[in-house]
């Protein structure tokens, strides 16, 4: 079954998995491009082709959960309230005003008013909520375990934000209290076997989903999975630009990763089933 609006689709299945996809969207409604620097800039930071990437989830009877709308009209893998997820380190907010980079996203003094921020939260960021917690409802009555896997991208370096080459996976359990260490543990297997490199709880911890919605003492186990880029894309050598970004998605450049990324939902999966576990 899928509920599909203008903006928010809900592709459903019976199977222990929740895929969320955050942040592919590209859409900035009208009343939301006024004062921005430029459209190019405000996509700038979209978690590209993961759709595309993990688009073979369906055939796992995954439900998969997907945002059309840009995290530059609002960000809903951030905590409502406008707390830092990263307190003391850099990052972007509920309403981005700032690139990865740093640059302004708006010119001066057509920054998002409160007003405006509590409207978005609510037609934009509330829902896409609610999708995760009644799938989860939804699916808990079915089965005794869960696994929310939220699914992300970032360009390998941002020396705004981390320093050196970031790992091609970044494994987020918010220091292991989103998801049982079974499961985490098996995901970095996963990862280690595949000779692509990783992290678990690195730089990239879990944002707001994971965090909000991992509660494995009532069976629902939330991870974070970010990857660089450059482990199914070409990145550019040089500085990114209009011209060079983003590239266009390649399905033999990217084959690689989705062999070990099928892997990793095939062994969310087995996690769920596996009553021992």
């Amino acid at each position: 079954m899928t509920l599909d609006s203008s903006w928010l689709t809900v592709k459903r299945g019976d199977a222990p998995l929740i895929i969320s996809l955050p942040h592919t969207g590209v859409e900035i409604p009208v009343p939301y491009e006024r004062g921005l620097v430029s459209p190019w800039r405000a996509r700038r930071d979209t978690d590209w082709w993961i759709d595309l990437l993990y688009d073979f989830a369906t055939e796992l009877d995954a439900t998969i959960i997907h945002t059309a709308i840009s995290r530059t009209v609002i960000d809903v893998n951030r905590d409502p309230s406008g707390a830092s997820l990263y307190p003391g380190q850099p990052t972007t907010d509920l309403c981005p005003t700032t690139t990865f980079d740093g640059e302004p996203l708006y010119h001066s003094g057509a920054e998002p008013t409160a007003e405006s921020i509590g409207e978005r939260r609510a037609r934009f960021l509330e829902p896409y909520h609610e999708a995760i917690a009644h799938e989860s409802r939804r699916l808990r009555a079915m089965h005794p375990k869960i696994v929310v896997y939220d699914c992300h991208s970032i360009r390998s370096r941002i020396p705004r934000l981390f320093e050196g080459l970031l790992p091609n996976f970044n494994i987020g359990t918010n220091n292991g209290t989103t998801c049982d260490p079974a499961l985490s543990t098996a995901v970095a297997d996963v990862c280690s076997a595949s000779g692509f490199s990783f992290v678990v709880n690195g730089r990239f911890k879990g944002g707001y989903i994971t965090r909000h919605f991992g509660d494995p003492k009532s069976g629902i186990n939330a991870v974070q999975m970010e990857l660089a880029c450059r482990g199914y894309l070409t990145e550019p050598s040089e500085k990114v630009s209009e011209d060079n970004w983003p590239p266009a998605y390649d399905d033999q450049i990217s084959a690689p990763i989705r062999e070990t990324l099928r892997r990793i939902l095939e062994t969310c999966l087995s996690f769920a089933r596996n009553q021992r576990s």
